[in-house]
């Protein structure tokens, strides 16, 4: 696991983040030091998922929506955080995480979820006398978040920490 050395967050005695930031940024670890916060990310995003987060730096909220990669948040960015061809690179490595609240944990059967998932990431594999539970193939799911809205307990996260990669604190 790397550590995040920024200033700003050493001063502020900030060593862990939950917030996520917008796609495709080339350097995340550097992003509270590089960015103006000049509002072009959130003004531009067509679904308005991305708004201000702590100090006004952006991020992405999924209870407002889903992500659909359309890049116009870096498109425009004054600082150039984001990486300059979005084709050739991957948005980012978050993945859905489905927590111990899922309702199918309660033999309550629910496939939202499921549904909402345009890449089919998540399946819910049939069980004999049982609840069939979610299951998150990683190497299909975007991290979009558009499973999140539709879950009726919330159970659902977006987590770098799925990839097994890099941690959120390096994103």
């Amino acid at each position: 696991m790397q550590l995040d050395t920024s200033r700003r967050r050493f001063l502020r005695g900030r060593r862990d983040t939950t917030e996520l930031r917008p796609p495709w940024l080339s350097s995340p670890l550097s992003f509270v030091d590089d960015c103006t916060r000049c509002g072009n990310c959130t003004a531009l995003c067509p679904e308005h998922i991305i708004g201000a987060g702590d100090g006004g730096f952006p991020v992405v909220d999924f209870s407002l929506g889903e992500c659909t990669f359309c890049g116009e948040c870096a498109s425009q960015c004054e600082a150039g955080l984001f990486y300059k061809s979005l084709s050739e690179q991957v948005p980012w490595t978050y993945k859905a995480v489905v927590g111990k609240q899922c309702l199918t944990e309660m033999s309550v059967m629910c496939r939202s979820c499921e549904d909402a998932c345009e890449p089919r990431a998540i399946r819910f594999p049939l069980v004999a006398g049982a609840v069939p539970k979610p299951q998150v193939r990683l190497d299909d799911c975007t991290g979009c978040g558009a499973c999140l809205q539709p879950c009726p307990t919330n159970a659902i996260t977006i987590d770098a920490k799925a990839t097994g990669t890099r941690t959120r604190t390096e994103i």
